[in-house]
């Protein structure tokens, strides 16, 4: 594995730690103030999160009228598809727990995630889907309906 590909690994490690973390807090949140308050709640400190850290890093707005031409699925599968995971978490996390929605919630990438790979979906490079990844995903959904047992 080359340098700049374990950084992109240890990145996505990184969110996937983040993510489960979120999981927790944003059910803790949902159940204090309510779902959708939460989920406007986080979208707001996002958002000026993210803005706070784009203006230190580019001095600057200049992309934004890029992204006002984009293609509408830009909009959907960004921000749309982000609210609906937030949402979700918020949602899933105090019914079946942070394992079971974590498991499930992967479960449901991965399987996307093959999908979008064989097809080339949304603008990105084709990637066969083999039997090891086959095998990787099968087990992964296995894991998630184990996960939602709770005895």
């Amino acid at each position: 594995m080359s340098g700049a590909t374990a950084a992109v690994v240890a990145l996505a490690l990184v969110a996937g730690v983040a993510g489960s973390i979120q999981v927790a807090v944003m059910g803790r949140f949902g159940a204090r103030i309510g779902s959708f308050e939460a989920l406007v709640a986080n979208l707001a400190f996002s958002t000026l999160l993210a803005s706070v850290v784009l203006l230190a890093l580019r001095q600057g707005f200049g992309g934004i009228g890029d992204a006002v031409r984009s293609p509408w699925w830009y909009w959907l599968g960004g921000g749309g598809m982000g609210a609906l995971v937030v949402f979700s978490i918020t949602v899933c996390a105090p019914r079946i727990g942070a394992t079971a929605t974590i498991g499930v919630l992967i479960a449901g990438q991965l399987a996307m995630g093959v999908v979008i790979d064989r097809f080339g979906l949304f603008g990105v490079d084709e990637v066969e889907l083999t039997w090891p990844r086959a095998f990787g995903v099968l087990l992964l959904g296995i894991g998630a309906g184990l996960s939602l047992t709770r005895s």
